[in-house]
């Protein structure tokens, strides 16, 4: 039988908040149904193309299902293709593994009646899995993509598309988010399916969201930063009003974020191998600044404290979790040093920056020499905002609660005194996603300045 052949038809310009893509739409001589191709970046005749050929789900994709990791999987791929900058995600019209939707909402029933969703396709008269690669290995020759990379977890689809001349230099995982609707899916896939995931215990009844921002994909980009600078990746996070504020007044803790928010937060927190935070927050929230809700990776409590006047009894010096390192102004006073030597704390003297505070230029130098690969700064004002000054963070996440508070901002003013006029110097996010976290909205980005554009 003669393999398919498969016709461009056309193709247009389409941005996304993951970045931008061209999407084809391709007919073919197999069947009526119009497959798809987004392609990033230039991909004819390069090697080792980043690819996902994921088939159609209308539940997952679309609804955001979560009896299943099809959405999250299209989403994950679509963030790793354009942060990669090239790539193709092939949308095959293959919805419930090739039986159609009114099969899959049929086998969903029965799932429910206890079947897992083998058993259920089998029922209904279907294979496990009817799809069929070899489409998908045909736009592939027509966008000229030499050797590809694919994004799956199934080594059935790896086998189908080598066999039909598709040549895979490398299977990239996919990991997904357990939760106590796609559990029972999730282990099927392993256990019957061959799928190669690391679910780990039998933990899924946690109510986690499937679309939730990909950790997995910021540790590997950590990791990256670090080994090409020696010096560590910065996440600057914090959460906000919808007025931008981030306490009622000066020195008053507020809580903002909600109990989903923060587990975020605590997860984001023991991502990163150290928490940052200026004296002032030290003074007004007395922070643990360790990991709770669940996780046990504690960060290492990193302050900024020019002139040394974190109290002894801080909570950072007596709670769960990694000493503090205290960094300070040269020639400290010698009584305050001793007093946080003897409550565990690593004092380091740094040279001041211009405006007293401490050189975040040689803070970052010190904390790479330490193998501080990663730093989350949480705040206060000062620090984010000298932060940003400095251009000195690779990923910006902020939380923000429905509520108006009217009291001190999130940030000061980011102007220089040569530059205050001059709005277009002031950084953008590229890379924007977003997400809710119950009642909270979380954005995040990479932080572009005019210079690095």
């Amino acid at each position: 039988m003669d393999s398919p052949s498969v016709q461009r038809l056309t193709g247009a310009r389409i941005p996304t908040v993951d970045g931008e893509f061209t999407l084809f739409l391709y007919e073919n001589s197999e069947d009526d149904k119009d497959h798809l191709a987004l392609v990033c970046g230039d991909v004819e005749g390069h090697d080792d193309v980043l690819v996902r050929a994921h088939s159609e789900c209308f539940t997952g994709d679309v609804l955001g299902s979560l009896r299943c990791d099809c959405g999250e999987q299209l989403d994950t791929s679509m963030r790793r293709v354009a942060e990669e900058g090239q790539g193709v995600i092939l949308y095959l019209r293959q919805e419930g593994r090739g039986i159609g939707l009114q099969s899959k909402l049929r086998a969903y029933n029965l799932q429910d009646e206890g079947y897992d969703t083998v058993e259920a396709n089998r029922m209904l008269g279907h294979e496990a899995d009817e799809r069929d690669y070899t489409i998908a290995a045909t736009i592939l020759e027509d966008l000229g993509v030499s050797s590809v990379r694919l994004l799956t977890n199934n080594p059935g689809k790896v086998e189908d598309l080598t066999e039909r001349g598709i040549d895979i230099t490398k299977r990239a995982p996919l990991k997904p988010h357990v939760n106590q609707h796609n559990e029972d899916y999730l282990r099927t896939k392993v256990d019957r399916m061959r799928h190669i995931l690391d679910l780990g215990p039998a933990n899924g009844h946690s109510q986690g969201n499937a679309h939730a921002s990909s950790l997995q994909s910021l540790e590997q980009r950590m990791e990256r930063h670090f080994g090409e600078t020696d010096t560590p990746f910065v996440t600057l996070t914090y959460a906000q009003s919808l007025d931008g504020s981030i306490a009622s007044e000066a020195g008053t803790p507020l809580p903002i974020s909600g109990e989903e928010a923060l587990d975020f937060t605590h997860r984001l927190r023991a991502l990163h191998d150290g928490i940052l935070v200026g004296i002032g927050t030290v003074l007004s929230d007395d922070p643990r600044l360790n990991v709770r809700r669940g996780e046990t990776d504690h960060p290492i409590p990193i302050v900024l404290d020019s002139s040394l006047r974190c109290p002894p009894d801080a909570q950072l010096l007596t709670c769960e979790g990694p000493d503090p390192l205290i960094f300070t102004a040269p020639d400290p006073a010698s009584d305050r040093r001793e007093a946080l030597t003897a409550r565990g704390a690593t004092i380091h003297e740094l040279p001041c920056a211009p405006n007293g505070g401490v050189c975040l230029d040689s803070l970052l130098e010190e904390l790479g020499g330490r193998h501080v690969t990663s730093v989350m700064v949480e705040g206060g004002t000062q620090v984010l905002t000298a932060f940003l000054r400095r251009q000195q963070a690779q990923r910006i996440i902020v939380t923000v609660a429905p509520m108006f508070v009217g009291g001190t901002p999130a940030l000061g003013s980011l102007a220089q005194a040569e530059s205050a006029d001059a709005p277009d110097e002031f950084p953008h996010l590229t890379h924007v996603q977003q997400r809710w976290y119950g009642d909270d909205l979380v954005v995040e980005g990479d932080p572009v300045w005019p210079a690095s554009d």
